[in-house]
């Protein structure tokens, strides 16, 4: 049974970022935190994780004195990451003066150096709240809300990273509603679609919004949509939310629905083999109520952090910053726990004495309780929200 096994504090506080994971690291850039400087085009901030010593540090750019800072991608949110090659690509997003932007930008693991790629074909409107996955050699973005517009999308583009060259397909079956921050789930030659934010009155926001709980398929092979028939009890429509794909599983955490005012922790699952979705009981402690945050899977965890939670003791009268809290902690749900976890785990539930055990061992649970062997940041992080 899933089992959340560890929730430590003093990460990045960050609110709608994006992030990969490269060998054992886990890269996160962007993303912001109330109260913080979002109207100039400063470079985007990024952060590493270690996933062995659980740890937090952030990156320095090393891109040299001869290179323009227009290499460098301006500090936005609501944009997305892949990977390809070892290599991290960073496209679209948006931030409060500049708005949304369609610069393809790729970051080298090995140096981080940032360059600006330039593609050619059909390139996307300037988008934030789209989502992006790599299958084979290309990356496929779809939807999200296009800036110049001012309407969602539900437009599906591909970049074949081999010759830099962006497409816009032109499937003719079952198209998904306009929406944005959604989830998109590569598996296989097949991309899987579920939640966002939609408009009633279909790519233009009236405020008549609207969170559809079905599944939309997409499948690069014929470039054509399928609405895969579920069973089950689905996840309540959602946007801001998180999917990853374990064991031929699709699960679903967390998120916010507008239209009850709710926002979620729970997790669902979709067996790919059946199609039914059932809600997963993890045992653990679980992360408090959130949207806007980012998971990633790794081995047989998924590591979440981040985010936006509903303050405790709401004003009626107060703004969304006011009753919103931005988080800076992290959690990671062990989909198949080892033997060696759930000893640790039975060690902390009742509370054994490991002073006889090796070092290594204390540490690692000593991890599992508290962030108390957790290096803080190097950095001053804001505290304001």
């Amino acid at each position: 049974m899933a089992q959340w096994i560890v929730h430590t504090d003093g990460g990045p506080r960050r609110v709608n970022h994006a992030a990969v994971n490269v060998g054992d690291l886990i890269y996160s850039f962007g993303g912001y935190c109330t109260g913080g400087d979002y109207e100039r085009k400063n470079p985007i901030d990024s952060f590493v994780f270690s996933i062995g010593r659980l740890k937090w540090s952030k990156l320095s750019h090393s891109n040299g004195p001869n290179e323009c800072p227009r290499h460098i991608p301006f500090q936005r949110y609501g944009h997305s990451v892949v990977v390809y090659n070892d290599k991290i690509y960073l496209w679209g997003g948006r931030n409060d003066t500049s708005g949304a932007d369609n610069k393809l930008y790729s970051f080298d693991t090995k140096t981080n150096r940032w360059t600006l790629e330039t593609p050619t074909g059909q390139l996307p409107d300037a988008t934030d709240g789209h989502s992006a996955c790599v299958i084979g050699h290309r990356m496929y973005v779809f939807g999200g809300f296009i800036d110049l517009l001012q309407s969602y999308s539900n437009l599906t583009f591909a970049l074949d990273f081999r010759d830099m060259k962006w497409t816009l397909l032109d499937p003719r079956k079952q198209i998904p509603h306009w929406r944005d921050f959604h989830t998109a789930t590569p598996v296989g030659d097949q991309i899987f679609v579920f939640g966002g934010r939609s408009d009633r009155s279909g790519p233009w926001y009236t405020g008549q919004e609207f969170y559809c709980n079905e599944l939309k398929m997409f499948d690069i092979r014929n470039s054509d949509w399928t609405s895969p028939k579920a069973t089950g009890t689905p996840p309540i429509g959602r946007r801001s939310h998180s999917t990853v794909l374990y064991d031929n599983h699709l699960s679903v955490f967390a998120g916010f629905n507008h239209t009850i005012d709710t926002h979620f922790n729970d997790v669902h699952q979709l067996d790919l083999s059946t199609f039914e979705w059932k809600k997963l009981h993890c045992k653990g402690k679980v992360p408090c109520k959130r949207r806007r945050q980012c998971c990633v899977m790794h081995g047989d965890r998924m590591f979440m952090f981040g985010g936006t939670s509903p303050r405790e003791k709401q004003n009626p009268g107060g703004s969304i910053g006011e009753n919103l809290i931005d988080l800076a902690d992290l959690h990671i749900l062990d989909f198949d726990p080892s033997l060696k976890t759930m000893c640790q785990m039975s060690i902390i539930n009742e509370r054994i004495d490991t002073t006889c055990l090796p070092k290594t061992l204390r540490w690692e649970i000593n991890a599992m309780i508290s962030n108390s062997d957790i290096t803080p940041l190097p950095y001053e992080a804001t505290q304001q929200g």
